[in-house]
């Protein structure tokens, strides 16, 4: 509620009748009170003006905004969230920074799964700190990859811990993830600042098939990442810090319609000016372009959302979709470590991002289809003629993948010589509004 403009907004938990929502009020003395206009109201077509009277005390009119609030995402202090899509079950991960510490001082990484981007389940803990050597506390900003080899899935888990950048490995999104020994990244390469090894984010070039990491607060560096992804390719290490005075931290790298899009935060992560803003460039070491009206999420005091930063983005598979996931500070009174972990729509123009609007009704449940053939099992004979698909107790189900419903099915193709096989194994994670 803001006294002085007299305004006051209702979030609703899912389930809650927008059209048909009544609020009370109360007084604290017990006066006799006229409310108009009474009883249910539709919110869906906008905020409702209250008039207030109360016995011996002039009316008073309140502006009432009520709407379905979905942010944040997952309940608790989190931030710095990072979102990663498995290619191994069709599902969402999130692993954020634990926050509601003192100085920020957390010392373990929870994992959140979900197949929607909007209702998300506690897997437990991905890292703990207890478990690396080389760090005790400061466990910040992850990025996590998955890369496939020989059919196989292998994560990676790229952190911060006592201002230096470790990585840890699973064969799970849910880890544990199990620390490489060592931090990969301990110094600072850039000779005009004296910024931290702070905010890794780690990207697969879909054009080379290369992997960079990128780092840094007030300089942005990047280092191809050896085929090992636990080490960095000798000599490779460059800074590519954006205009003079435009970088702060927290880059997210993506790919799309061939352009690289580089988004990070600008501003003091404590104060009410911290905002989202993007650059792009033709190639993933850069250099970057910042255009005119780079800057694409800001907070909205009026609906007491402040300090929007640390975003990471997801695209829907096959679909010119986005969605993006930042922290602000926590509503009512968050603080720089009391927040909030909120995911909105991230939307193009041509190649232009444009300005995102931070919301407290957050996303609707995303539909999405995953299909995921693993076709490196057996070699192939020629072209294929026919290919059918049964489920895994040996039952048909078709012949367009297309049709499949969620589910793990065996393909078996018959080949032009009159050979056929079974060794596809595919994989359909499809969800519905």
């Amino acid at each position: 509620m803001n006294q002085t403009r007299h305004t006051i907004f209702l979030p609703l938990t899912p389930g809650a009748d927008v059209k048909a929502l009544d609020p009370q009020f109360y007084s604290w003395n017990d006066s006799v009170m006229t409310i108009s206009p009474s009883g249910p109201q539709d919110f869906t077509q906008g905020s409702v003006t209250y008039t207030v009277s109360m016995d011996g005390q002039p009316s008073k009119t309140y502006t009432v905004t009520a709407e379905l609030a979905n942010n944040p995402v997952i309940n608790g202090y989190y931030a710095e969230p990072e979102l990663m899509l498995s290619h191994a079950d069709g599902k969402y991960y999130m692993y954020p920074t634990t926050d509601g510490i003192a100085e920020g001082a957390s010392t373990s990484f929870k994992v959140f799964s979900s197949t929607d981007l909007l209702n998300w389940t506690d897997e437990g803990t991905a890292l703990d700190l207890a478990d690396v050597s080389w760090a005790e506390s400061y466990a910040w900003a992850p990025s996590v990859v998955e890369k496939r080899v020989n059919g196989v899935y292998t994560y990676y888990f790229y952190y911060c811990a006592d201002k230096k950048i470790g990585v840890a490995v699973s064969d799970s999104p849910k880890g544990p993830f199990v620390d490489s020994g060592a931090a990969l990244i301990t110094i600072n390469p850039s000779a005009v600042s004296a910024g931290a090894q702070l905010y890794p984010d780690v990207f697969t070039d879909p054009v080379s098939g290369k992997s960079y990491i990128y780092w840094g607060q007030r300089y942005l560096a990047v280092a191809e990442l050896n085929e090992d992804m636990i080490s960095l390719k000798e000599g490779s290490t460059q800074v590519i810090t954006p205009l003079s005075g435009y970088y702060r931290e927290g880059v997210e790298v993506f790919y799309r319609q061939g352009k690289y899009y580089f988004v990070w935060s600008r501003g003091t992560s404590s104060s009410n000016l911290y905002r989202t803003v993007y650059g792009y460039a033709d190639s993933p070491v850069g250099p970057i372009t910042v255009p005119d009206g780079y800057s694409i999420l800001s907070g909205d005091a009026t609906m007491g959302i402040i300090s929007p930063g640390q975003a990471s983005v997801v695209q829907i598979p096959e679909k010119d979709e986005w969605y993006m996931a930042y922290n602000r500070f926590a509503i009512p009174n968050g603080a720089l470590y009391s927040r909030e972990v909120c995911i909105d729509s991230l939307v193009f123009s041509a190649d232009t991002i444009l300005a995102v609007r931070p919301t407290r009704s957050g996303i609707h449940p995303v539909t999405y289809h995953i299909t995921d053939e693993r076709t490196d099992l057996l070699p192939m004979a020629g072209e294929i003629v026919s290919s059918n698909y049964y489920r895994l107790d040996g039952v048909y189900a078709g012949n367009a993948s297309s049709a499949l419903k969620a589910g793990v099915y065996i393909r078996k193709d018959l080949y032009e010589d009159g050979h056929s096989s079974v060794s596809k194994v595919l994989i359909v994670a499809n969800q519905i509004n």
